[in-house]
């Protein structure tokens, strides 16, 4: 492959500062902060006060647990990544990290993030943790070439990170870390759906299914991703609507949820009407600002 390097020019041209320019590759370090974001908005969901040491336990351990799970997921696709045009320069494939180093680097920080997690915040944290990184490696990455399932499968540890935090803060599970876990659940699929819709050349060289039907970009793919975004918005009410006695947030934080959402399935009706790739992108950069405006508009109005 021309864009494979040989070992020789690579060792003569490889500075520290690559080095950890690879490590971050391999730990996807700006998706990491985000997911470590959800978890620090969901920490103050729960917390009635707030313990700088438990935060700091809480965005160690999860910026490593989920930089593990980015990692594995990288040392099982390396000859995959090697078809796609926005993967084939990643340390993997290019071969400037070899897959015993991959692993052994993926390994010591997820088994690290997970016992920070368990003692130092509570056990149910870093169970919690430990079962993300088990979805996501082990039942969603192999399921990607198999089923459009896959996003099925991957919304769940992609929406575990506010309900730890909200643990990590109570040491219990109850009805509200599971409503902050609902609406990052559904947010996953118009939000996934929309990437899948963008790069969906650069998957069907992979032979990723992974957006709603086999056939691709369709209209039905389409439709499917607007009904999404409409459950959304209920969905997204949850934190208002089920804790009955005292809800986690009130009728102005509510209606900001509500009119975000609305903006959001807007979008993706956009899609619906067009299926033009260009609305499909304005979706994908519309839920990268809808989830953590509704998640800090949880918090202030909790607040």
């Amino acid at each position: 492959m021309e864009n494979l390097k040989s070992a020789e020019s690579i060792s003569r041209s490889y500075s520290f500062g690559d080095r950890m320019k690879d490590i971050a590759a391999f730990f996807k370090v700006r998706l990491t902060l985000i997911v470590v974001l959800s978890s620090f908005l969901g920490y103050l969901m729960g917390a009635e006060q707030v313990s700088w040491f438990a935060v700091s336990a809480l965005v160690v351990g999860g910026f490593l647990l989920t930089g593990a799970s980015n990692g594995l997921n990288q040392v099982w696709e390396r000859d995959l990544d090697r078809l796609m045009k926005r993967t084939q320069n990643r340390p993997l494939p290019t071969g400037r990290m070899g897959v015993a180093e991959g692993i052994t680097l993926a390994t010591v920080s997820g088994l690290a993030g997970i016992l920070i997690l368990w003692q130092f915040l509570n056990p149910l944290s870093g169970l919690l943790g430990a079962i993300a990184i088990f979805f996501y490696v082990f039942l969603y990455t192999p399921m990607k070439q198999r089923s459009p399932l896959a996003v099925f499968i991957g919304a769940f540890p992609g929406a575990i990170p506010p309900m730890l935090g909200y643990v990590a803060a109570t040491g219990d599970f109850n009805v509200e870390p599971g409503t902050l876990f609902a609406t990052q659940f559904m947010w996953q699929f118009p939000h996934f759906w929309a990437i899948a819709w963008v790069a969906h050349e650069d998957y069907t060289k992979a032979g990723y299914k992974l957006l709603p039907f086999n056939g691709g970009r369709t209209k039905s793919s389409a439709f499917q991703i607007f009904l999404y975004s409409m459950v959304l918005i209920p969905v997204s009410l949850l934190p208002w609507a089920l804790p009955a006695e005292a809800p986690m947030i009130g009728n102005w934080g509510a209606a900001v949820v509500a009119i975000c959402g609305a903006i959001f399935a807007w979008y993706a009706w956009k899609l619906y009407k067009s299926t033009d790739t260009k609305d499909a992108k304005i979706l994908m950069f519309a839920s990268f600002i809808y989830l953590p405006i509704v998640q800090i508009m949880y918090v202030i109005d909790k607040l």
